[in-house]
């Protein structure tokens, strides 16, 4: 299967959204996967410069079928932030009419902060199964940075989101987030069977990636032992 999955990991600022000044600093990135033999492919999390990733897949030779979203925060599916006003799912959809693909508690919160309509979003639940051609990501419900936050599993990688970075976490201080709900989540993804290589949301840290085992063994946030040392470090 491995040589039909389409995998790309793309920067802001330097991948695509070149000159963005909000998109150079904060380093989010993209995904973009999908199955080579069929042609079709998923963006997750596309904001600030839609255009430019569909002029990634195209000159690839592949079809969006669809998006992944994260987690509801603007860097991740456009909407208002710090001032500025990115775009993101709402103009995507304007160019292509394709599902966008949530959790079902973070539904709500990505309709508010997007604009979209409902009727545009497909609700998930923890480990339901998107195929995208004969490529299946495995959908992981991990609360705590929002309460839909969700990582995608395909393969031997795990797109982290917000939920997991190289060096840290999400934050748990902006509205629907939870101190206890974000150790539960990352306590879940240390449990993951193999050993997947861990794609996160931002580049904060040196590596874009990482295999998960080096990421529990030197990441901080798997220090805590315990729920009530996590929230002797982190509060809450």
């Amino acid at each position: 299967m491995t040589d039909r999955l389409y995998f790309r990991q793309l920067l802001a600022g330097r991948d695509f959204a070149v000159g963005d000044p909000v998109a150079t600093q904060m380093v989010n990135f993209a995904y973009l996967i999908g199955d080579r033999e069929t042609g079709d492919a998923v963006i997750v999390d596309p904001a600030y410069a839609v255009r430019d990733l569909l002029d990634v897949l195209a000159a690839d030779g592949m079809r969006l079928t669809g998006v992944l979203a994260t987690h509801h925060h603007p860097d991740h599916v456009g909407g208002e932030m710090l001032g500025f006003s990115l775009p993101g799912i709402a103009e995507l959809l304007a160019i292509e009419q394709v599902p966008v693909h949530v959790n079902g508690a973070e539904t709500e919160w990505v309709r508010r902060v997007t604009g979209v309509s409902g009727t545009d979003l497909r609700a998930h639940d923890h480990d339901d199964v998107l195929e995208v051609g004969a490529i299946p990501i495995r959908l992981l419900h991990t609360p705590g940075h929002t309460p839909g936050s969700q990582c995608f599993l395909v393969e031997d990688k795990l797109v982290s989101g917000d939920t997991l970075f190289l060096e840290g976490c999400g934050r748990t201080d902006f509205p629907g987030g939870d101190v206890e709900e974000i150790y539960r989540s990352l306590q879940a993804l240390a449990g993951l069977p193999g050993d997947p290589v861990v794609y996160p949301g931002h580049q904060y840290s040196a590596e874009p990636s990482a295999a998960l085992s080096a990421v529990k063994r030197t990441n901080f946030v798997y220090r805590p032992r315990s729920l009530d040392e996590w929230k002797l470090m982190f509060g809450g």
